[in-house]
């Protein structure tokens, strides 16, 4: 019944009515980047909120393997953020490896509206994102976008709805990471306006992580989100006493913002996709491998082998294999994941007069954190995004719902010293987030 109704969808056009600040001025899209946009509707167990939907595509793609969805919190500045989200550079590197699209969902949500009436998808939003992926796939010229599989990150109200997606469709899940919202499992009279879920057994077998921050109730007990911690707590030991394939990363280093935890979640996203995607475009997720598990009592910062794990398995956090609980070791200890390997070279460098361009690909394991422009052999600027006061020094910026600062970081130096009739030869560097410089 619910894809049919998804199917009567596709009749109707998508409107494009005026939007009211401060939805009005999202970035720009041309292809590879493509954008959908719809109101709200009345009708009951619809969206009450109007939602865009950016989508971008690598163009080296001829079929798609999947959707990585990028989903922002709840209240008007985290919404606002999310029209970013298919424009980061890191997010698109993951994405391209494997051959999917990076989509994020804005919803115009106004600062005090009941945030619920999105982030549960049960409230319209799962059957809009539904829709927006037919729309785009019509757009786009991508049939297939309608159909594969997703891989889910949302932050605070993100994770609930990316856990409650995860719950609702298990069989489109690739892997879902929830940082800081989880969804309900059981009836909460404190919060009586939010829904239980059921755990359906499909979803047992969806690798999740839960991403609280140690200031979020761990190692902070009282403040505005002191809730988070218990609430995800009670979600992980629920779901992995019936043997979902469930862990939790602390961030030591934060509160509510997201920090550092994308060089986790990257590494994460990338083990499962790699194991979870399906060679041929359209078919059905590959069951996730659990020889290879190593398992940590919860809270604990150390893993082992599942074979070497003397405690309760039924109780401890789950990691998909040895090289991701590595990092995850070194990531809730101090987040500094050790990386050696040096990043892309930019490519695609261009002289316009005084002007210097360049195309780039992210650093899969640690980003873009600036880029080095030389002239005739020596450095002559840095090209950054300014400071990030929520982690590492970032070439986009960083929102508070990891996204891009807007407006949008150019690829592009003017070289105001340059002299008048000379020719000079440029070259730019690619450095990533722990200072690896890439080739010239």
């Amino acid at each position: 019944m619910k894809s049919a109704f998804i199917a009567l969808l596709l009749f109707f056009p998508v409107l494009l009515p005026a939007q009211n600040p401060p939805y009005d001025s999202p970035p720009a899209v041309e292809p590879p980047y493509y954008r959908v946009r719809y109101e709200a509707s009345e009708k009951p167990g619809e969206l009450i909120f109007p939602v865009q939907y950016t989508v971008w595509i690598p163009e080296e793609v001829e079929k798609l393997r999947g959707i990585v969805v990028h989903q922002h919190g709840c209240g008007e500045g985290s919404c606002k953020s999310g029209q970013t989200g298919a424009f980061d550079l890191h997010w698109q590197a993951l994405a391209r490896k494997h051959g999917c699209a990076l989509l994020s969902p804005s919803y115009e949500q106004p600062q005090d509206a009941n945030c619920q009436m999105w982030c549960d998808p049960r409230n319209g939003s799962g059957d809009a994102f539904q829709k927006a992926l037919f729309d785009l796939a019509d757009q786009s010229g991508h049939p297939e976008l309608s159909v594969v599989p997703w891989a889910l990150w949302g932050h605070s109200g993100g994770g609930h709805w990316c856990g409650g997606m995860a719950l609702l469709y298990p069989e489109r899940v690739a892997a879902a990471w929830l940082r800081s919202g989880v969804p309900l499992l059981e009836a909460n009279p404190d919060r009586d306006t939010i829904l239980p879920h059921e755990v359906p057994e499909a979803a047992l077998g969806v690798p999740i992580m839960c991403n609280p921050g140690t200031k979020e109730g761990v190692t902070v007990k009282e403040g505005r989100f002191a809730g988070v911690w218990p609430a995800n707590e009670k979600f992980f030991k629920a779901m992995r006493r019936e043997g979902a394939l469930i862990g939790v990363a602390v961030d030591p280093l934060t509160a509510h913002e997201c920090g550092n935890q994308r060089y986790m979640a990257i590494r994460w996203m990338d083990t499962c996709l790699t194991a979870r995607l399906p060679e041929k475009s359209g078919d059905t997720v590959k069951p996730m491998p659990t020889d290879n598990a190593w398992l940590s009592y919860l809270l604990d910062e150390t893993a082992v082998p599942a074979s070497d794990f003397t405690g309760d398995a039924s109780e401890a956090m789950w990691l998909p294999d040895k090289a991701t609980a590595k990092a995850w070791m070194k990531y809730v200890e101090d987040t500094e994941i050790p990386d050696t390997t040096r990043p892309p070279a930019p490519t695609n460098v261009e002289v316009n007069g005084n002007e210097v361009t360049w195309d780039a690909i992210a650093d899969l394991e640690s980003g873009i954190a600036h880029f080095l422009i030389y002239r005739d052999g020596e450095v002559i600027a840095k090209v950054d995004g300014g400071k990030n006061p929520f982690g590492r020094p970032i070439f986009q910026g960083l929102q508070y719902s990891d996204t891009p600062l807007a407006p949008l970081v150019e690829l592009k130096y003017v070289d105001e010293e340059a002299e008048d009739g000379a020719t000079h030869k440029y070259n730019v560097v690619t450095v990533n987030t722990v200072g690896l410089e890439s080739k010239k």
